[in-house]
This record gives structure tokens, sequence and C-alpha cells, in this order.
């Protein structure tokens, strides 16, 4: 009787389990995913129980825990935990001794990859200041900007990046904002420098350090950052050094954007590459056929493909083998961080909704606008300055009424498998080389050329690479011919490089919607194609910078690869 109960239970285990396995194969992934979150966020409620945790909180930490671990790695320097504590303490003491600074003040750095931009940006944080991140590659009036929308009274600027700040320092000393240069000696009139000072303080923690606010602004940024634990920092990627950088250092773990990873694959084969130790790589924006390629090509390297927001609370991760999605759509997850993928406007970029007047959620395997609600443990603090912005990123009654929702801007798609897949940008914002390029930046750029009536950027795809290109339409004022070697030195001397449109298509008449804005999609659709474009085309030709006409051949060796952008 005890066998025949034991192989009935036995059985049906066991068809309950395959019937799990069939309908839902993911299931205890999903669940084990599931409890490793939950496990962290009460470990994380346990530390702020005793106190805030903040990162420079959790570095502190590390440093009286694992005071000689390798902390940052960068070229033939090692510094420590303790080591970037201390020099981090010598940069706050020299800041506290100008007497220019204060708890609250904001700073923006501009520096590139550099252990000093650590030193600094933690010595500043050990003031109470709020620091503000800056691309390194901006210039004139984008820097400007960001400084205004920040509000920040002080800049702190790499020795080798004060040549950049040119055509823009009459008007920053005229802003009574102080200029601080990370060298020995400053390079003009009005700038501080920081490094000969260093050696006349101490090593010493402060002796007072300000108590940080829970609602106290932390950082702001306005480029994509990185964290981690021992950190190997180059100047910049290199492709053909790579590898053997990992072998070098014994690299186990590495961040990627999409575009590092296709550079690698598209690299000749080298010997490092069979013999490195890196077990993970965790980024965003890897195409299928890349990952394919680099998982075939480079060994048994796990692939954590990822999506997230510095905004919101609002992220996903593929923790699955599972090639393409960012995560996954599953019960536990939606259980841990609720989100809703909505119906959108193409027209209009907004949500479509029904009559009630609430959104409408797009179904399994059709793209929708990805939104979170807003609650007290999930806010959305907005933009530095810009209220309207602030705004438009939000959507009432979404589901119900009064209830508040963050709006990504991005479509994202949920297959029959809850797997969810990135799609796109919604807007003016389109993503090349792995940074955002904002359209209406470009456009103010060119359109302040005296030959140029009308300017409208967006991006177009080309076969191979991940994102969008830069292409403008363009009218020219009358009696103006095209003057491309000037478009080309405007474009230098103002954007960054990722910024360019590579393509300029001449119009007569502007593409307007019903409600007389620029129309975008119609051109996104036709792209670059000669063939299909029935208006002149011109391609940048980096060396003669300068735009030439863009021929059917010369379309053909840009989508065969023989020309690469």
């Amino acid at each position: 009787m005890i066998v025949w109960l034991l192989t009935t239970f036995s059985a049906g285990l066991l068809a309950i389990f395959l019937y799990q396995w069939t309908t839902n194969p993911f299931f205890w992934v999903d669940l084990r995913n599931y409890l490793k979150l939950r496990s962290f966020k009460k470990e994380m409620q346990a530390r702020m129980r005793k106190g805030i945790v903040t990162y420079l909180d959790t570095f502190l930490y590390q440093a009286r825990i694992t005071p000689d671990k390798p902390f940052i790695i960068y070229e033939s320097q090692s510094l420590t935990y303790q080591d970037v504590d201390k020099r981090s303490n010598q940069f706050a003491k020299v800041f506290r001794s100008a007497g220019s600074l204060k708890m609250g003040d904001v700073v923006a750095l501009l520096m590139c990859n550099h252990p000093d931009f650590i030193c600094v940006w933690f010595g500043l944080c050990k003031l109470g200041c709020e620091v503000a991140f800056l691309n390194f590659n901006i210039k004139a009036s984008s820097l400007l900007s960001c400084l205004q929308s920040c509000g920040a009274k002080s800049l702190v600027v790499g020795a080798d990046l004060v040549a950049s700040l040119d055509e823009v320092l009459p008007t920053l000393k005229a802003s009574d904002i102080s200029l601080w240069t990370v060298d020995h000696s400053a390079p003009c009139d009005g700038f501080n420098s920081l490094l000969d000072k260093l050696d006349k303080v101490s090593e010493e923690p402060l002796a007072d350090p300000p108590k940080v606010n829970v609602m106290s602004n932390f950082l702001f940024i306005f480029t994509s950052g990185t964290t981690g634990a021992t950190c190997v920092l180059k100047k910049k990627f290199s492709a053909r050094q790579f590898w053997k950088d990992c072998v070098k250092y014994d690299v186990t773990v590495f961040q990627y954007i999409g575009e590092l990873c296709r550079y690698l694959v598209n690299h000749a084969w080298v010997t490092e590459e069979g013999l490195h130790r890196v077990r993970l790589a965790a980024g965003s924006g890897l195409r299928p056929d890349v990952w394919r390629e680099f998982a075939r090509r480079f060994g048994s390297i796990k692939i954590r493909e990822g999506y997230g927001l510095t905004e919101a609370s609002v992220g996903f991760l593929n923790y699955t083998d599972e090639i393409g999605p960012i995560g996954r759509a599953s019960y536990f997850n939606k259980l841990s961080m609720p989100f809703e993928l909505l119906k959108y406007d193409p027209k209009t970029y907004g949500p479509i909704r029904d009559g009630s007047g609430r959104c409408i959620k797009a179904p399994k395997g059709e793209a929708g606008m990805l939104v979170a609600p807003l609650t007290v443990t999930s806010q959305f603090l907005g933009y530095a300055g810009n209220k309207t912005q602030t705004e438009s990123k939000v959507l009432r009654g979404v589901v119900r009424p009064g209830d508040v929702y963050f709006n990504t801007g991005d479509l994202l798609l949920c297959d029959h498998r809850d797997f969810l897949y990135f799609c796109d940008r919604i807007g003016d914002t389109f993503r090349w080389k792995g940074e955002n390029v904002a359209t209406t930046e470009v456009s103010e750029v060119l359109g302040s050329l005296d030959f140029l009536l009308e300017v409208n950027v967006y991006g177009v795809t080309v076969p191979g690479y991940e994102g969008r290109v830069g292409m403008a339409a363009i009218i020219l004022k009358p009696d103006h011919k095209l003057d491309g070697a000037e478009i080309y030195k405007q474009l230098a001397g103002r954007l960054p490089s990722y910024a360019w449109p590579w393509f300029l298509r001449i119009q007569t008449c502007p593409e307007m919607t019903e409600t007389f804005k620029q129309q975008k999609g119609k051109l996104v659709h036709e792209g670059f194609n000669p063939a299909v474009v029935g208006e002149p085309l011109y391609f940048m030709s980096l060396s003669q910078k300068d735009y030439i006409y863009l021929s059917q051949s010369l379309y053909d060796d840009i989508i065969s690869g023989k020309i690469l952008l």
C-alpha cells in the first residue's frame, strides 16, 4: 500500500513538473532570481537602518574592511581602497582651505578617465558638495547649458581638457564660476591648481565631516557612468589592446555597450583572446548577431544584457542564457517591479487612450511604450533646471484615476514566453556609438549657419551598426548653395563626433505634420537610399572634411561595409 502511494505521489509530482516545464520552462529560474532580489533588498534595508547608505558610505565601508585591496588599476598604477580614501581626503582639504566651497554647493567635474576623477569626486562628496559629471566630449554652448541646468558654482577640469574651454572661458569668468584644474600649476589667470597643494595637507579624514541629509542631491549625471569593485581604467577603449589588458590585469568581469562588443568581434584575432579568464560581461545594447558571434569566438563568457534608467527605478536583466532579450516580464519580476507596455501614437509620441481616458496596454508581440508607476519608494525627482522636460515624462490616469507613471520614452516588446526586447527610443533622441544624440541640439548648431533656412535632424539605421546614425534634412536659403566644408567645420567645433549627421538630404520644402511640427517618420523610413529618396543626398567625408554627393555606388559601398562609419 505504501509503495503504491509513493509511486502514485511520485508520478503525480512528475506530471506536475512536466506540465510546468512545458507551459513555463523558466518558472524556477524566475523564482530563484526573485528570491535573490528579495534577499538583497532585505540586506540593504538592514544597512539603511544603521544610517544613510550613499555611494561614498559604501566606499568608506570597503576601505575599512579591505584597505589593501586594489580599487583602481590604471596603466602601471594600482590604487588600493586606502590609497583612494587618503588622496580624496587631501583633495577635500585643499578645496576647503580655499574657502570657496561649502555643503550643498554644486561642482561640475570635466575630466577624462583617470584615477583622480574618482579621488576628486570623493573629496568633494566628503565636503557635502553635489557633483555633476560632464561628458568630456561636449563643447561651447553645450557645456554652458550643462553648468546652468545643474546650477554649478565651481568647475574642476582635467589638465588635458583645459584647452577645450578657450571659447567659453570669458563667459565662465564673467559668471563668477570658480575654476580649478587638476594640475601642478594654473594654465592662466582665473584658474586654481590642485596637485601642487596636495602635499601641504594631511591624508587624515576631515575632523568635522558634514552630515548628509537623506533628501540631498548626491550626483548630477549628464551621461552614463559605471561602478564596480576593483576597476581597471583606460584613457579610451582599444579593440586591439582589450584582450591583452584582460590577460595582463587578470580581468574576470567587464561592462560593455553594444558597440564595444561589435568592435571586438570585427577585430582581427589576437592570441590573448583565447587566454583570458573573463567569466562575465554585463551591459546593454548588444545585438543578437553580435551576441552569437561573441559567444562563439571568445569562449564561455556569460552575457548579462540589461536595461536601466538613471531617472527612475525601473530596469531589467536577462539572467537566462537566451540570446537577444534584455530581461523577463514574469509574474515574479512584475511583482517586485511593476511596469506596463502601452500602445502609443507614432505621430504624437504619446500613449493611446480608450473612451474612458485610460491608456491601452500593448498586446504580446507588439512594441509598447514602457512606463513604471511612481510611488513613495520609487520616485522621479526630475531634471535639474527644466520643469517642462520633467513634466513631459509624467503620465497620469494610466491604469486607474489618480495614478502617476514615469514615461521612459522607450519601446519594448514582450513575446509569448515573457521575454522583453528593446525596440527603439521614442521621439527626438536616438543612440549612436553608445551615446544619446539630442536632435534639437544638433538642429540648433546647424541652424546657426547663415545659408540654412530649415534643419530637421533624425536617426536612420545602417545594416551592421547598432542604433541609428545621424541624418539631417535641410533647406537652403534663397540664392545660397550648400557649403559642406562649412557644415563640417561647424559640427567639429561645437559637437562631439557621435552627434554629427553623416548624411544630408536637400529639400525645397519641409516635411510637416498636421499640427505643423517637423515630420520625421517618413524621413526615417526613407533613409538615405538614392533609389528611394527623390532629393539630392550628401555623405560626410572625414578625409576631405566636407560633404560629398551620395551616388548609388557610394551608397552600396556603405551598405556592404566597404566604407565604414
